[in-house]
């Protein structure tokens, strides 16, 4: 979203101010959030797809790590007011490290263009919300023990209408930020 002149590398600066930017939508992202048993909903499944889109893999995926870093650190970056190691080993942690990967996979499309067309920046977070899901799933299933059944009533099935809509949010208002930075490029 930093407008660059073709062939330009990606400075030290920006992508120290841009990785910060990121984590703090991610924090904010993160205090707008539905208290759920176990997994709270947030806004950070749609920052995270957003943040992927618009910065790429690289850059995307550099961004969740310090934002996951500065949470083990001890800042309140997570849901509720909250940060330190247990979020990273309770049952959101399958979720948040879900986050590098869906910010990976939906710069990677972007790169590739997906990000210029509503119905392709669609499929791409669909498929950074199904690898979160994923991530999330196996951790509650497997890494804490829910089982199957319990870990999809708690941690898939109540969050699959919010994605979808979130998907949408982002799909839409990507390419209109996209317009908004080329036009002041």
């Amino acid at each position: 979203m930093w407008p660059t002149r073709p062939g330009e590398a990606v400075g030290a600066l920006r992508a120290f101010v841009l990785i910060a930017l990121g984590s703090a939508l991610m924090a904010l992202s993160a205090k707008v959030n539905l208290p759920l048993p176990y997994v709270p909903m947030t806004l950070q499944t749609l920052v995270v797809l957003t943040i992927g889109a618009a910065y790429g893999w690289r850059l995307g995926s550099a961004t969740m790590i310090a934002y996951l870093a500065e949470g083990a650190m001890g800042l309140p970056v997570f849901a509720g007011p909250v940060g330190g190691i247990a979020p990273l080993v309770g049952p959101t942690a399958g979720y948040l490290y879900g986050f590098v990967a869906a910010a990976f996979i939906t710069g990677w499309l972007a790169e590739r263009g997906w990000d210029r067309n509503v119905v392709l920046l669609f499929a791409a977070m669909a498929f950074g919300h199904v690898v979160i899901f994923i991530a999330g799933f196996g951790w509650l299933a497997y890494g804490i023990g829910l089982g199957g059944t319990k870990a999809w009533a708690v941690g898939v099935a109540p969050f699959i209408a919010a994605s979808v809509i979130k998907n949408a949010l982002g799909a839409v208002l990507m390419p209109a930020m996209r317009r908004i930075v080329d036009r002041r490029g």
